[in-house]
């Protein structure tokens, strides 16, 4: 096959039961994507073409909706006749799957990390009026060591839309008790399968272990798994616990929440991740969704700013920035105090969510600093270029800008009321 609509194919990546995807070419722009051609054998076959149809108009419904950094983005949809297809962004790498075996486990900690990830992205879903209904290790593409895409929204719900309630959907090791006895879902049951596919992560086994699928039904329904430490016994028993709140049966003992959830894990990582010079993504993320600078982000916005930071770590006493030399990079203090100090006079101390060295950002051009800025304590540091700033999207630059102008405020206002205090102190002593 040499093309697929407009899309130049260049080779097949893999194929199911109800479709091939291939990678290809768009002509128009160069970009490389992936193309989900669904079986027209199938779609032909009366008694399943109106499931698989709608399960099509539901992935391609999504064109355009859902965009955030942990998504796969849905590109373009063709619906017509015999051409059925998906075009889907290319994400270089491999799913889950792999790492689903006990010979090829990843580390505890990258497991968290990742499963971090997953409960912000499927959160903004949520937000977005989407339940995914599955989610599995074959649905999660990993590039590199934790960068994730959540990929196969054709099951998806619309949350307010019957139009694409689908029943029999969905893979039986992975869902819910309330998907496998068809009754009405909200993204709670995500909360469950993303549970499941931790599980299988950290041991290479699923919870329960049947012959077939109605054993496997049975056991969701009724049996309590074996904690995952069972299996591997340097699980810690925090693990043990956040995944059996997301896996337990009763809703209203589940997760309520995805921000729960992913709380939960950022505590995880916090505690077990050794004190080394490296920040892990979700402390990161954690850190950002904290600091006052970053109020007014949006999560998709924040997950940017990860992407065009250098985060690094400061000890006591270090200079940060000297008087007199040149550079435009600016920081915000992500933890820790810094001495802002000129000729060994101290002029003032900045705290967490605190920026300084923007003012060559703000000139737009090179800048000599006109002050030494020395950490008090060990700090952590966020360091932007803002030349790769300026390749952000227009809704985090326009952020930026916003935070800029509260802060400038903010010091004015201080300097005022400096000002006023010196004026009276002088007025009474004449």
């Amino acid at each position: 096959m040499e093309k697929i609509g407009k899309y130049e194919v260049v080779r097949e990546l893999g194929s199911g039961a109800t479709s091939t995807v291939y990678l290809a070419t768009d002509p128009f722009n160069g970009q490389q994507v992936a193309v989900k051609l669904f079986d027209l054998g199938i779609l032909r076959d009366p008694s399943r073409a109106k499931v698989y149809r709608k399960l099509l108009m539901t992935e391609a419904s999504l064109a355009g909706k859902l965009s955030h950094p942990h998504i796969a983005k849905i590109l373009d949809a063709v619906m017509e006749g015999d051409v059925n297809y998906v075009v889907m962004e290319y994400v270089e790498g491999s799913t889950l799957e792999q790492y689903a075996e006990v010979d090829k486990l990843l580390p505890i900690s990258t497991i968290a990390e990742i499963a971090y990830k997953c409960c912000k992205a499927l959160e903004y879903a949520q937000h977005q009026g989407v339940i995914h209904r599955d989610i599995k290790p074959a649905n999660i593409l990993l590039r590199g060591e934790t960068d994730i895409k959540i990929s196969d929204f054709g099951a998806a719900a619309l949350m307010g839309s019957q139009s694409t309630q689908v029943s029999g959907v969905g893979s039986p090791a992975y869902m819910s008790p309330e998907q496998v006895r068809e009754a009405r879902l909200t993204h709670q049951t995500d909360i469950y399968s993303l549970g499941v596919v931790m599980y299988r992560l950290l041991t290479g086994k699923l919870p329960f272990d049947a012959s077939n699928n109605h054993s496997m039904i049975y056991h969701i329904i009724n049996i309590d798994p074996p904690p995952p430490s069972t299996f591997r016994p340097e699980i810690p028993a925090e693990m043990d616990r956040i995944v059996r709140r997301a896996m337990e049966k009763d809703t209203a003992k589940r997760y309520q929440a995805w921000d729960e959830f992913a709380s939960d894990l950022a505590g995880f990582s916090t505690q077990i991740v050794p004190s080394t010079s490296e920040i892990m993504d979700t402390e990161k993320f954690d850190t950002l969704r904290n600091l006052a600078f970053f109020r007014n982000f949006s999560d998709v916005e924040l997950w940017e700013v990860l992407r065009i930071s250098v985060w690094r770590k400061v000890p006591e006493s270090e200079y940060i920035l000297r008087d007199g030399e040149s550079g435009r990079t600016f920081y915000i203090l992500a933890q820790g105090t810094v001495r802002v100090a000129k000729q060994g006079r101290l002029l003032s101390l900045l705290r967490s969510g605190d920026c300084f060295g923007e003012m060559a950002h703000l000139l737009d051009r090179d800048f000599k600093r006109s002050t030494d800025v020395i950490a008090k304590d060990d700090a952590v540091l966020i360091e932007i270029n803002p030349d790769v700033l300026t390749h952000a999207t227009s809704g985090c630059r326009f952020q930026f800008s916003d935070a800029f102008l509260r802060m400038l405020v903010k010091r004015l206002s201080v300097a005022n009321t400096r000002l006023s205090h010196l004026l009276a102190d002088q007025g009474q002593t004449e």
